[in-house]
């Protein structure tokens, strides 16, 4: 059996930008559980008042851990000082799991001059700090920190190090790539040398980063060289360049190796899961993500798309349904009509193959001008509407102004009028904003309000991009906006010279695609 031990909420928390509160960790580690995964390394009780107060409330019945163990993470005893006397020692055990989970170290360069001691007593903090929580009752691993770094410098004491952790009556012990600088030639290598000196009844586990970019590759190789537990984060995060992706690691060993690790009905949930992870962290998951990104099982051109409508396989490396995933069809100037009609299946449309000659003809014609409708789904729906000769818009533009004043006090106010018809009744709305297009919206919520009903529709992004950057201030400019009803998030695009006209456009299509399932 492989473990599949999630250290996310320790060792991701260290990446550049992310600072959870512990309302946050929990959240994050219920998403985690809902995986099936084996272990959540959940932080450094005593560290820090955090994680302290994080592993307080889950020992007080916070959240529920369905599938996963906890784990306390910590280091061996200080130089000099009996591991009952260590205080961070002591944290853990008040911690309250089953489980803890030592670093120490096994390059004797960071036993000379990072801890400043001797290479026996590096060897003895080990021994010693393992027997104490084992005599506790816990069941402890080792992190052998820098292992292929020290095996590589001296690699009799590396195995020195695993040894005594293993007699002193430890679960298993982890090589840890810490510096990421492993290629996966190496770990293959290295992990098979040590797997007959930790024997078959203990576990032999892996902890890479990705600074060369090999950190799922080496996770994986280690695993084929007989590693059986596996130490990785929801998405990679990390320091530096980040961990071992568990959202690539995982699928690959489940779907691409067939390894029994978690139940297959748990791993549906992988891709919800990656996002609601990134979404608490405030991170933007990267739309080309493996297995559960947006582009993951995306298909952009005409000879993809006329395969995939004859076999899904065919341009796919897997269902993507799988991981929770699903195939997209993108429309673009690449696109045939394939595209246009499995786009428009996609969507629930009824399209003939005359209307998606129309629609194609168009959006080649959209894009030739700047427009993108690879993201602006509710854009393209409205576009293949209009094409099929549906009337979509509650109300027809008269005209809309804006006007943006800087004051004497320094500061700015846009504001803006807009008339429309709604059912031939005349509106007009005058309303400031942070900027015109923000006064822009205000200004139509104000003239439409008592008539439309957009109290659910909120703006949630606004991405602005300079299509010929040559052309200065005359470039021609796309926006895309983002917004919810609360029941669906879609995305609507406009193109013009004039970015507050540009930015009309996509408010139009905002409020019109809303409109469709008030």
């Amino acid at each position: 059996m492989i473990e599949l031990y999630d250290t996310t909420l320790r060792d991701g928390t260290q990446q550049e930008g992310i600072s959870l509160t512990v309302a946050d960790k929990l959240a994050v580690a219920q998403i985690i559980d809902s995986l099936g995964f084996t272990w959540i390394e959940g932080g450094w009780p005593g560290a820090n008042p955090k994680d302290t107060e994080f592993f307080a409330a889950v020992a007080n019945g916070d959240i529920q851990l369905n599938h996963a163990g906890l784990v306390a993470f910590g280091m061996t005893r200080r130089p000099g000082i009996q591991a009952a006397n260590d205080d961070l020692l002591n944290a853990l055990l008040e911690a309250k799991t089953e489980a803890i989970t030592l670093v120490g170290k096994s390059d004797i360069k960071h036993v000379i001059e990072a801890i400043g001691t001797t290479a026996q007593e590096n060897i003895d903090m080990v021994a010693s700090s393992v027997a104490y929580l084992v005599g506790e009752g816990r069941r402890v691993l080792l992190d052998a920190e820098h292992f292929f770094d020290g095996y590589h410098r001296d690699r009799e004491y590396a195995l020195d190090v695993l040894s005594a952790a293993i007699e002193a009556g430890a679960a298993g012990v982890v090589l840890c790539d810490t510096n990421g600088g492993s290629l996966p030639t190496e770990i293959d290598a290295i992990v098979k040398d040590v797997r007959p000196l930790v024997g078959d009844d203990r576990i032999l586990g892996i902890h890479a980063h990705d600074d060369t970019g090999c950190a799922v590759a080496n996770s994986l190789l280690a695993i084929d060289a007989g590693a059986n537990h596996v130490q990785a984060t929801m998405n990679g995060i990390g320091e530096r360049t980040g961990n071992a992706n568990m959202c690539s690691i995982l699928p690959n060993l489940a779907i691409k190796q067939g390894l029994d690790v978690v139940d297959r009905d748990l791993l549906q949930h992988l891709t919800l899961s990656a996002h609601q992870v990134a979404e608490i962290m405030n991170l933007n998951l990267s739309s080309k993500a493996p297995w559960v990104g947006g582009s993951a099982f995306a298909h952009k051109a005409g000879l993809h798309a006329s395969a995939l409508q004859k076999n899904p396989d065919l341009y796919q490396h897997t269902d993507p349904g799988l991981v929770g995933n699903q195939l997209r069809m993108l429309v673009s100037e690449l696109a045939g009509r394939s595209n246009v009609l499995m786009k428009g299946d996609e969507l629930g449309l009824d399209m003939n193959k005359e209307t998606a000659n129309k629609v194609l003809a168009r959006v080649k014609d959209l894009e030739h001008k700047g427009y993108s409708f690879e993201a602006a789904d509710a854009s393209f729906e409205l576009l293949v509407r209009r094409e099929n000769g549906e009337q979509i818009g509650p109300f027809e533009l008269e005209s809309w102004r804006t006007l943006v004043e800087h004051r004497e006090d320094g500061k700015v106010v846009a504001e803006a009028t807009i008339k429309v018809h709604v059912n031939g009744e005349r509106l007009i709305g005058t309303a400031e904003g942070n900027g015109p297009v923000d006064a822009l919206d205000h200004a139509f919520r104000v003239a439409v309000g008592q008539r439309i009903d957009l109290s659910h529709l909120a703006l949630t992004d606004y991405k602005v991009r300079i299509i010929d950057p040559a052309s200065a201030t005359q470039a021609i400019t796309r926006v895309s906006i983002d917004a919810t009803d609360g029941a669906r998030e879609f995305t609507t695009v406009g193109v013009g010279t004039n970015i507050i006209e540009a930015s009309w456009q996509a408010l139009v299509d905002t409020y019109e695609f809303h409109h469709l399932a008030s």
